[in-house]
């Protein structure tokens, strides 16, 4: 055969033989803060190092609130991106109202079900399917001291709500700002949340929070608990209406406040700032007993087209991956949602972490944020969280806050 006849034979087939799809994904997110933005781009160094090409998408603002927004336009317009970032109900909510793709073969092929808590295992499944794959388990009910002030202060950090009211008593007799809050309702009901565990216990938070007991929300410890978010909003400063959370956690960092309560995102940001933990600022779990998780976790659309499949298909292995489990989690200063990652190069708040998560999986302290959207879904959840920011905002009356509690809720089943 000419040489001429072979190369068009080559061609020919070539030609004749179907492309090799590449994994593609649009990613929507909200990252993006300083710390975490350095942990989505190490899942978008992996997956290009894959051979996948990457589009980001992130939506600031508003703790996830504007990319739910945005994500609904997406869909309502028939345009889903690959992957988004969800997490808690409204993942089935999603699946429910639209259909989310079945992961199932990638999470038995790579053993989800032996490695997760069962508790966080069971937000990322529909119907009985895998449909989503956790990134990280953050705790809520952390709070963060500056070292030197405290220590300047003869200050510990306080392990009763009793303890941290003297404590910030101390600090705004001495004219330092106690604790360091922005003004935005998830904010507050971060707060919330975190006196409800600590004067009730886990069983009061289980029935108030997660199961909407009528008796628990219009208890005498609900009271309680407004009567300590009110003691609360008075060791806040004048300017705290909108600011964002990371710029609280930057108070505490330059020594404008002493304390901030917040999940462990917040760590991330120390990190991210070249401060070290035990040195320049510390952890601790607020005052009382429980873990409070948020999880945060990608879900998958259905999507036609190879190479959207395949990048779904990727990105759920890469992100359950124990390299990316580590990696990610050391940016973002939460701690891999598997439970076989080695823990050295985490820090002493990290590993506490890791340590109260097993031991609230066996004994059932291990407690879903309603702040952070993982026990209820959006209806009693938003209720809940207009109550606590009007009480907040307001000279309103602990047991009026109570009463409105209960009606609002029973209003949004």
């Amino acid at each position: 055969m000419h040489m001429k006849s072979v190369l068009a034979a080559s061609t020919a087939v070539m030609l004749a033989a179907p492309a090799m799809a590449e994994p593609t994904a649009e990613v929507l997110h909200w990252w993006t803060s300083g710390s975490e933005a350095q942990s989505i781009a190490v899942l978008q160094e992996q997956f290009k190092a894959e051979g996948g090409t990457w589009t980001d998408m992130p939506v600031a603002g508003g703790g996830g609130d504007a990319a739910m927004t945005a994500l609904r336009a997406r869909v309502l317009a028939g345009n889903a991106p690959t992957a988004v970032q969800l997490k808690g109900p409204a993942i089935q909510e999603w699946y429910e109202e639209t259909g989310l793709a079945d992961i199932a073969s990638v999470a038995e092929a790579n053993n989800w079900a032996e490695v997760l808590p069962e508790r966080i295992a069971d937000h990322m499944k529909c119907e009985g399917q895998w449909c989503a794959a956790p990134v990280n388990v953050h705790r809520v009910n952390w709070i963060w001291g500056n070292k030197q002030i405290l220590d300047e202060h003869g200050i510990a950090m306080p392990t009763t709500w009793e303890e941290f009211n003297a404590a910030a008593e101390k600090l705004q007799a001495a004219g330092v700002t106690p604790l360091a809050h922005g003004g935005q309702n998830w904010q507050d009901a971060t707060i919330f949340e975190t006196v409800v565990l600590g004067l009730g216990g886990p069983e009061f938070y289980q029935k108030a929070l997660v199961d909407l007991d009528p008796e628990a929300l219009t208890s005498d410890t609900m009271v309680q608990v407004f009567d300590q978010m009110r003691t609360i909003r008075g060791f806040v400063d004048d300017n705290f209406s909108g600011r964002d959370w990371n710029l609280a956690t930057a108070m505490v960092m330059n020594g404008e406040a002493a304390f901030q309560i917040m999940g462990d995102w917040a760590k991330g940001e120390f990190l991210a700032a070249g401060q070290e933990p035990g040195v320049d600022f510390v952890c601790a779990p607020t005052p009382g007993e429980g873990f409070l998780y948020n999880v945060d976790s990608f879900a998958f659309f259905e999507l036609d087209g190879e190479e959207k499949q395949q990048g779904q298909e990727l990105l759920a292995k890469l992100i359950m991956g124990p390299e990316f489990q580590k990696t990610f989690n050391l940016n973002k200063g939460s701690i891999p949602a598997r439970n076989d990652v080695p823990l050295d190069e985490f820090d002493d708040c990290a590993k506490q972490s890791a340590e109260a998560m097993a031991s609230g999986s066996e004994d059932g302290s291990l407690l879903p944020s309603y702040a952070h959207g993982m026990a209820l879904r959006g209806a009693p959840a938003g209720a809940i969280t207009d109550v606590v920011t009007q009480h907040f905002n307001s000279d309103m009356s602990s047991e009026d806050a109570v009463q409105q509690l209960a009606d609002a809720v029973a209003n949004a089943m």
